[in-house]
């Protein structure tokens, strides 16, 4: 890699892809890379990640790390997305050791949200929930003007979230969370059971046609575009319970703003906000006009953005 003195690298790591981009203190990225997140356990993820940050052309001074999952003291605690990982996984020390400068961890959710705080839509807000909806649902948080992930790096959890008591199995293992519904990957076994059960639907053969071995949010996408029935159905309850979440999530915070994010954000566009903010609205105590729904602005770099943000955070003196 060639010398660049004042870049750091962020990465976000998803259920499908993992991204990673060499980023400037401007919040601008230089160089990109990206690669299917491998479905054979923690190793693998941590090699694709090196393979990744060598190809970049930059010497960063530092690297910043979003996983979805539960973070804490530099391991990732549990990561119900992500296929083999079934224990803690430290994360900080064999990528230190792989790129010999200083290495920071956060959720991705939250390091999506910190990439918008510091560059998109989230740019002012002082009490904002992000909503991440990719292959799981993630959120992350900005309380009174700062980051806020709790006393172990797990708050903003909103995909976990119960809104029905012993309904749907979700990821994590529990019922009734709001992931259950509304992750890309839940609603995939949910579409996948009812084909089984007779129902017709043109999301498979948009996915064989596109070349995929997932319903990505493209494909989710197409299939509304088309007033496909069961994507339809499967994709008005997803909003709906994501309603519910919201909405009760409000009543505790008292936000100013939300921040959807994800792929299907991406797809769908504010339409996609506006949904969910009407489908929060009736569960709210009452409903401020000072809360804005806004898609969000950075798109896949978001979470490079946020990564990279909280890396140079981490080596710059309070």
């Amino acid at each position: 890699m060639s010398t660049t003195d004042t870049t750091v690298v962020g990465i976000d790591v998803g259920g499908t892809n993992i991204e990673v981009g060499l980023v400037t203190a401007e919040h601008t990225v230089l160089d990109r890379a990206k690669a299917v997140t491998p479905e054979t356990g923690p190793d693998d993820v941590l090699q694709t990640i090196i393979d990744l940050v060598h190809s970049l052309d930059g010497d960063p001074i530092a690297v910043g790390l979003g996983i979805p999952g539960v973070v804490h003291e530099g391991q990732a605690l549990t990561v119900p997305n992500l296929v083999g990982w079934t224990h803690p996984v430290g994360l900080i020390a064999p990528l230190s050791d792989a790129f010999n400068v200083p290495v920071s961890l956060g959720n991705d959710a939250n390091v999506g949200l910190l990439g918008e705080w510091a560059a998109g839509a989230a740019r002012g807000g002082r009490n904002v929930l992000g909503l991440w909806m990719g292959t799981g649902v993630g959120g992350g948080l900005i309380l009174d003007g700062r980051p806020y992930t709790g006393a172990r790096g797990a708050a903003g959890e909103i995909g976990h979230v119960v809104v029905l008591a012993g309904g749907a199995l979700c990821s994590c293992g529990r019922r009734g969370c709001a992931e259950a519904y509304a992750g890309r990957k839940s609603m995939r076994g949910t579409a996948t059971a009812m084909v089984a059960a007779g129902r017709e639907t043109s999301l498979f053969d948009i996915r064989d046609a596109e070349e995929k071995t997932k319903l990505t949010s493209k494909v989710w996408a197409a299939a509304l575009e088309d007033e496909d029935a069961l994507a339809t159905e499967l994709f008005g309850t997803a909003i709906d319970m994501l309603g519910v979440a919201l909405g009760s999530t409000n009543n505790l915070l008292d936000l100013d703003r939300v921040v959807v994010g994800g792929g299907l954000a991406e797809k769908l566009g504010q339409d996609l906000a506006d949904r969910l903010h009407t489908a929060a609205e009736p569960w709210m105590l009452q409903p401020s006009p000072k809360l804005h729904f806004v898609v969000a602005e950075l798109g896949d770099d978001a979470g490079v953005v946020g990564a990279a943000t909280l890396a140079r955070s981490a080596i710059i003196a309070p």
